[in-house]
């Protein structure tokens, strides 16, 4: 099986759960892991699309990373439907709350084996 990664996507986005966060925004990053099968021809996923579906459903309101991870991954599905398995994780950095928080994260996996 062949695993293509784009880790690291960088978003600034005025989402959140608070009223500030829609005036401030905030940092976001999202990493992708779509896996595909072995098959001939080689599989294939074009980086630039996994980046644009991440960047449309940030272009969407919303307030919750949950609602953004799955937003995320069923977007993936629609535009790879051979993947076999996607994971994305979204990290809101510097998270606004009392201490030093360095991300908070969702990741979501569905689990491929259930009926």
């Amino acid at each position: 099986m062949l695993t293509v990664s784009l880790h690291g996507i960088k978003i600034h986005a005025p989402h959140g759960l608070y009223p500030e966060e829609h005036i401030l925004g905030n940092a976001f990053e999202i990493d992708v892991d779509l896996w595909l099968p072995d098959a001939q021809p080689w599989p294939f996923a074009d980086y630039v699309l996994i980046q644009k579906v991440v960047a449309d459903i940030f272009n969407q309101p919303g307030q919750l990373l949950e609602t953004f991870t799955y937003n995320i991954h069923t977007a993936l599905k629609e535009t790879f439907p051979v993947a076999e398995k996607i994971k994305v994780c979204v990290r809101k950095l510097n998270p606004p709350m009392p201490g030093e928080v360095k991300f908070a994260q969702v990741c979501y996996t569905p689990d491929t084996t259930a009926p």
